[in-house]
């Protein structure tokens, strides 16, 4: 299964566009998730208790826990994230506090760091930017650290179109290229 997580908000995203020709060309079937359109517990110090009671139990029957499965069970993974300020848009970073739970996604091993508890071989992560990508790529960066830190992701890839909003550039040309 390829999870599709579109976390682009306009209705006409030119990174969704994107995103959508790679799907395309990726065998298999897709499904998608909307962070922007999906409601999430506040991580206050409540869920967060929560969360850590039912990861003690591996109690993780709670609907809460459903992005988590889905994500943990994906083969491959897509992310649509247009460049914002930097980064992504803050309903991307609400997602990943929401998946990235220990026992579920990850575990922590005896020498401290994350084993991986997700299927996913590949991760490819679009975005598009109206200037020049950013040097560094915070928002691609902190996706892959993830991806092979926690998740084990072994394959990530960025596919990116940039200057879109610049004056003179030929959009359709730059998202073709």
């Amino acid at each position: 299964m390829i999870l599709f997580i579109d976390a682009c908000v306009r209705k006409h995203s030119r990174t969704r566009q994107l995103a959508e020709y790679l799907l395309h060309k990726i065998p298999g079937k897709t499904v998608t998730v909307r962070p922007a359109e999906m409601v999430f517990a506040a991580a206050d110090e409540a869920f967060l208790r929560f969360r850590d009671e039912c990861a003690e139990k591996s109690d993780f029957s709670d609907p809460v826990f459903a992005p988590a499965k889905q994500f943990a069970t994906a083969d491959t993974i897509v992310i649509a994230a247009p460049c914002w300020d930097l980064s992504f848009p803050s309903v991307l970073k609400t997602y990943f506090e929401q998946i990235n739970v220990c026992g579920l996604t990850f575990s922590y091993g005896k020498n401290g760091r994350p084993v991986s508890h997700c299927n996913a071989k590949r991760l490819y992560y679009v975005m598009t930017s109206g200037g020049p990508l950013p040097v560094p790529n915070h928002g691609f960066d902190y996706i892959r650290d993830l991806a092979s830190l926690f998740y084990g992701i072994p394959e990530t890839a960025l596919f990116a179109a940039d200057m879109l909003d610049v004056w003179g550039v030929d959009t359709k040309a730059q998202l073709q290229k």
